[in-house]
């Protein structure tokens, strides 16, 4: 169990079971998405009406808030004093290659649809090969390089501004409805409310969750925004150690903050909801295969090596540099394990397209990009990209 925790092994079991059940027993596949949980629910959006709150809602509108809560904890601990976002010179070439990671693979999903002349109903599905996921593509190049390797925290620094980037373009770029900037009024009350929290002296996570966190969500819900990224307005006001030891803070005794600990308690949650992430959307038919599975997997495995690749060589042609001990060959490696989209690939299907054969064939396409770590493999050997030896122990 800890190994299919620590490497997010629980989402592959998940959508592979869903992948099997819906081609086996589609019947049954269908009841359980289906499966009413209240009724006659007021949501705020989707009809501005009553609706039948699913398990798919639950999981996809719900519950995912919390994985993209961690998320967001990731992006701003970056952000703060002694982290890796925080000295802008450390970190410009990993920003540049995460820039070109997203430009690429979405000129090329464009350009394919452009071609094919589907514009109109493919078109807004060009930020599904932008994703990266990040456990996934960490853990191949770890593999690859070894632990000890620059490549490692220079992915790291990647995902970390992929993922950035990335809620970013969720929030922008696919509303559920026409936006209701009345109800962000809502988020903004429970900004505050969790602001006050800590000026008070509050340290429980749960207190952030239950009153400012729930206001948050709701706001996002009424506004029309994706109410999965409603927790992320929240995460600042949590109170947080600056220090400039940076990531290696939580290895020190004593050393912790409420944006920690919540991080800490939901990890093994979350790992469990993206299981049922994976059963509840990756339930698609094998025949689904089309237009959009074709331009979601050229997006990930052409555009994304290629625009990382692009980015980190014109952040070294301006004098910015890739790490000590990293070489061009490296960063393609790097770009390769970055296309493995999945997580939030398959997400970005979910709400860039209505369910049917344009987002079931797009789904695909999300999960097949798993298949980009036997390529990452391939083309390191191809290379000749050897493992760094393990740092030996100062005596």
């Amino acid at each position: 169990m800890r190994v299919l925790v620590e490497n997010s092994l629980l989402l592959v079991l998940g959508a592979a079971t869903g992948l099997i059940w819906a081609n086996a027993w589609p019947a049954s596949y269908s009841a359980l998405l289906h499966f009413p949980l209240l009724e006659n629910a007021h949501v705020g959006y989707l009809e501005h009406g009553a609706r039948v709150i699913n398990a798919h809602y639950l999981v996809n509108d719900a519950l995912m808030a919390l994985f993209f809560g961690i998320a967001g904890k990731e992006v701003w601990e970056a952000l703060l004093p002694g982290g890796p976002l925080q000295d802008l010179r450390r970190a410009a070439s990993p920003l540049c290659a995460t820039l070109g990671g997203m430009l690429g693979p979405a000129a090329v999903y464009l350009l394919g649809a452009a071609l094919l002349g589907r514009m109109d109903d493919l078109g807004n599905g060009w930020a599904i090969p932008c994703a990266t996921d990040i456990a996934f593509s960490y853990l191949v190049v770890r593999l690859v390089f070894g632990a000890d390797h620059p490549a490692v925290p220079f992915l790291l620094l990647l995902a970390i501004g992929d993922d950035a980037l990335g809620l970013i373009a969720l929030a922008l770029f696919y509303p559920v409805e026409p936006l209701q900037p009345a109800a962000l009024l809502l988020c903004a009350g429970g900004v505050l409310a969790g602001l006050g929290l800590r000026r008070a002296g509050a340290t429980s996570f749960w207190a952030y969750l239950i009153g400012p966190g729930v206001l948050s969500w709701l706001g996002f819900a009424l506004a029309g925004l994706h109410p999965a990224l409603g927790l992320l307005p929240i995460i600042p006001t949590m109170p947080h150690v600056h220090t400039t030891l940076g990531a290696r803070m939580q290895q020190l005794p004593g050393r912790s903050d409420t944006l920690s600990e919540f991080e800490h308690w939901w990890k093994l949650p979350v790992e469990g909801i993206l299981g049922l992430f994976g059963l509840l959307n990756a339930g698609v038919g094998l025949g689904a295969l089309g237009a959009p599975t074709a331009l979601v997997l050229a997006g990930l495995l052409i555009g994304k090596p290629l625009g990382i690749v692009g980015g980190g060589w014109l952040a070294a042609r301006a004098g910015l540099g890739l790490p000590p001990g990293m070489q061009l060959r490296d960063l393609f490696v790097v770009g390769c394990a970055a296309s493995i989209g999945f997580t939030v690939a398959l997400f970005v299907s979910v709400v860039a397209f209505p369910p049917g054969p344009v987002q079931d064939a797009a789904k695909m396409g999300a999960l097949a990009s798993v298949g980009a770590a036997l390529l990452t493999f391939a083309v390191a050997r191809l290379l000749g990209v050897s493992r760094a030896a393990p740092l030996q122990p100062l005596v």
